[in-house]
């Protein structure tokens, strides 16, 4: 059954199960078929939201892109900046200067949802959080996002970053069509850095069948929000849960909207496709703002009091029989050049007058010797640029 209502605030209630309260909120979602873009489910999927971590689909989207041009490769230099250091956690803690590649990069932002490797990302991009966000609005209204703007690439709060359900499901679904070789990134399990571990925070990997991806979010001001995929029979649907009240409610009722949408793939009924759907005309345009209720003691208790993983409310999730597989990530290893990783001081190479390359004069035994040797005998060399030092850094 597919529902498409549209209200403009939000109601709340109380479900109590067991001996712990969880408050719910009637928050945006829907599962799509990514193939064909059909809509099996949908619940108010204009309503425009704070995506938190959500976001950080469109900072790979951006990668991807790049990839593509030629303008990166996954062994490009990501390099970890002031700014990038500076971000709370979830982040990898890096010091300022570490150098990584894309490729690890990416794993550590879409697995450890790693906000400072979000900002050093969009360095080597754009330059800036600022240009880059530039670019993830470009991207946006290019796939026909009307209802998402972007202010920065990791989804930590900020007012006037806003998505919809039936947006992050377009963008969703265009990475999984376009760039099918990155699938891996979403898919995996956990991460292993030294001796460290860290688990994806997508509960459905592991313990809903078939599921292979995508990315979990989380502020006070949003909720709990998942992007969620599974692939069965060679059918890849994707779901999208904004709002929820913990991360283990945002995992079961998104296996519960992918179960659903199995079990009516073999429906004749009228299905529309995310591109055809339109919104109503007297919607509100207002981002909601959950923080009050998310982030309420009550709301943290019952948090606590089901944190449990070893059962869940639906049946459409099983607790684990295996540990999950990590894939090991580590810093070095770059190759080539990215705008982050040539800066200096804060500052881009390109932003300062770099000495031209200039023709070296030859003596003759030289030029005797070079062309023995068979070398151009009009050969330029290049005047290095001075070793950055600190000043006054107590380094």
């Amino acid at each position: 059954m597919l529902r498409l209502p549209l209200v403009a605030l939000l109601c709340f209630f109380t479900v109590f199960g067991g001996t712990a309260g969880a408050v719910q909120t009637d928050a945006p979602s829907m599962v799509v078929e990514m193939a064909t873009g059909r809509v099996l489910e949908a619940e108010r999927p204009f309503a425009r939201w704070h995506p938190a971590s959500l976001t950080k689909l469109m900072t790979a989207y951006v990668a991807f892109r790049e990839i593509e041009s030629g303008a990166l490769t996954l062994k490009s230099p990501v390099r970890i900046s002031l700014e990038a250091a500076r971000k709370p956690p979830s982040h990898m803690a890096y010091p300022v200067g570490t150098i990584i590649t894309l490729d690890n990069a990416l794993k550590m932002l879409l697995v450890k949802s790693a906000n400072d490797i979000a900002v050093a990302i969009a360095d080597s991009v754009s330059g800036s959080v600022e240009a880059f966000a530039e670019r993830m609005n470009a991207e946006a209204r290019r796939l026909g996002l009307e209802d998402t703007h972007f202010v920065n690439p990791h989804g930590l709060h900020d007012p006037e970053q806003y998505s919809s359900a039936r947006d992050l499901a377009v963008l969703a679904s265009t990475i999984r069509r376009d760039y099918p070789q990155y699938d891996h990134y979403f898919s995996t399990e956990a991460l292993k850095d030294g001796e460290t571990v860290y688990d994806s925070y997508n509960l459905l990997l592991g313990r809903f069948a078939g599921a292979d991806g995508m990315k979990t979010g989380y502020i006070c001001d949003a909720g709990f929000n998942l992007v969620g995929s599974a692939t069965r029979e060679g059918t890849t649907l994707i779901a999208v849960v904004l709002g929820e009240m913990s991360s283990k409610a945002r995992a079961e009722k998104a296996a519960d909207l992918l179960e659903a949408g199995f079990a009516s793939l073999g429906s004749e009924g009228f299905q529309p496709v995310l591109a055809s759907m339109t919104p109503p005309e007297d919607r509100s345009l207002k981002v909601e703002n959950v923080r009050n209720i998310v982030c309420s003691q009550e709301a943290n208790d019952a948090r606590w009091a089901d944190r449990s993983l070893d059962h869940f409310a639906t049946t459409a999730l099983a607790p684990l029989t295996r540990p999950l597989v990590p894939d090991t990530i580590f810093k070095g290893g770059a190759e080539g050049a990215s705008m982050s990783a040539i800066m200096l001081a804060g500052r881009y190479i390109g932003e300062v007058p770099v000495p031209e390359y200039r023709p070296v004069r030859l003596t003759d035994e030289v030029a005797e010797a070079r062309r023995a040797a068979g070398l151009d005998l009009d050969a330029k060399r290049a005047i290095p640029v001075p070793e950055f030092r600190p000043a006054d850094s107590g380094a």
